[in-house]
Formats: C-alpha cells, structure tokens, sequence
C-alpha cells in the first residue's frame, strides 16, 4: 500500500485538504501534515529564526505552525517512518495560474516535494461563493493513481487547476503551459483611525492574456488544466546565447 503525504497552504481544518485526504485513502495510507492555520501567499519560505512545533490532532493528521514548506520539510525527515510514494496538495480554494505558482504555498508544497525526489502534485479549483471540492478530489484521485504507475520525471511537478463546477459540467482536461494573469491594482492604500496610512497587498484577477494552450484558457472554458513545472529554473535555451557574451 503506497505512502500518500498530503498538504495545503489552506490549513490542516480545511474542508479541501479533507475531502481531498480521504478520497485518496482509495490508493493507499494516507497522512496529513499541513500548517496549523491559513497560510496563503507563503510561497517557498521556511520558518528558520523560532522554533516549530507539531501537533498530532489525530492518527495521521498533524498540525504544524509554519509554513506549507516546513510541511513537507518535517514530514519526509521527521514524521513519516519512510519517504512518501506520492505527494498531494491542496484542494486550494482559488486557483493557482499564471504568475500564481511563484506565490502560492500549495504549489510551493508541491515542488518542496519535486526538489526531495517524490512524484508531487498541486491541486486547486477555480474561486466561487461556494467549492465543488468533490469534482476536484475525483480528478485528484484519477491523476494520482496514473502518476504512481507511471512516475514523473525527476524535478518535475503537476500543477493542476479545476474549474468549480460540478463534474457533469467539466468538459475535459487539457495538458497547459503557465499562462500570464493581470492583478490588477495590487496595493490597497489606506487611512487609519489615526489618520497613519497604511497598506493591504493582494490583487484580484482582473483578466488575463489570451494565450492558447495555457492554463488560464482552459479553466475558463471549463477544462481541468495540469501543466508540469520544473523545480530546475534555469533558462537552457537563453544560456547558449549568454556564453557567447563578453564582459
């Protein structure tokens, strides 16, 4: 029975990483080891100037106060009694496209997964008043068990988005390259009841650029998009031309 590690960035209460935990309990054992509370936005960081502590809210979920990043980090050298067969996170509520993955916890959880060597697979569905998380978990469920028969190259990882609508309206999947979202006014500038100004940081996607193939398109023409990312960030084909500078 293979070793399934789960997480988010959403916290280890989520209803995603819930109902994503157990529909995986059909491939084999699943544990959870995701942040204590919301973690959003944390991208790759790691908790390195306190202290982190771990607590095992019941067999095989475990809460941890840092950041998606210190998840994965703890459960592979700490937790886990053996390195995990496949990792798993999400669901995220919102999605992760474009630009997104160079913010997002629940990718970054994933790719902490792709630079440790272990098939890795980030989840996460369009936003909405309400989730339809079961129609992610089910596709969650089908990738899964294809990426542990058949593997994933190494330092490569599965970004995966769903869009939130129930399964009898999701068209197909499409296999993405990242495409390119517009924030739009990022910076909320702000007057408190002092009169000090001070500032919130988070956009809302105002659009996006219509490139074919991406998975910006293919969300929202309700297709499930996975697009694979390289842990590996180096530019090969820009290299050639940067050896022949000279400086």
């Amino acid at each position: 029975m293979p070793l399934i590690l789960v997480s988010n960035d959403d916290g280890v209460y989520s209803d995603g990483i819930r109902i994503l935990g157990k529909a995986l309990q059909k491939l084999g054992r699943v544990v959870i080891v995701a942040p204590d509370q919301e973690r959003s936005a944390a991208s790759h960081s790691l908790t390195l100037h306190r202290p982190l502590r771990v607590e095992k809210i019941k067999p095989d979920i475990h809460a941890v106060d840092g950041t998606p990043t210190d998840c994965i980090s703890l459960a592979v050298n700490e937790i886990l009694e053996q390195k995990p067969a496949l990792l798993v996170s999400g669901i995220n509520k919102g999605a992760n496209l474009g630009d997104d993955v160079h913010y997002s916890g629940t990718v970054s959880a994933a790719i902490e997964g792709g630079i440790m060597g272990i098939p890795s697979i980030a989840v996460s569905m369009m936003p909405g008043e309400n989730y339809f998380f079961k129609t992610a978990a089910d596709f969650a469920v089908r990738l899964a068990r294809k990426v542990l028969k058949e593997g994933l190259p190494a330092g490569v990882i599965l970004n995966v988005n769903i869009p939130n609508v129930p399964p009898d309206k999701i068209k197909g999947y499409q296999f993405t390259k990242q495409g390119k979202r517009d924030y739009g006014d990022i910076i909320a500038e702000r007057i408190d009841p002092r009169g000090k100004r001070y500032y919130w940081i988070g956009g809302n996607m105002a659009g996006f650029e219509n490139i074919p193939g991406s998975d910006c398109n293919a969300t929202l023409a309700n297709y499930v998009s996975i697009t694979p990312i390289n842990v590996n960030l180096t530019e090969h084909a820009f290299l050639k031309t940067l050896k022949k500078w000279k400086l």
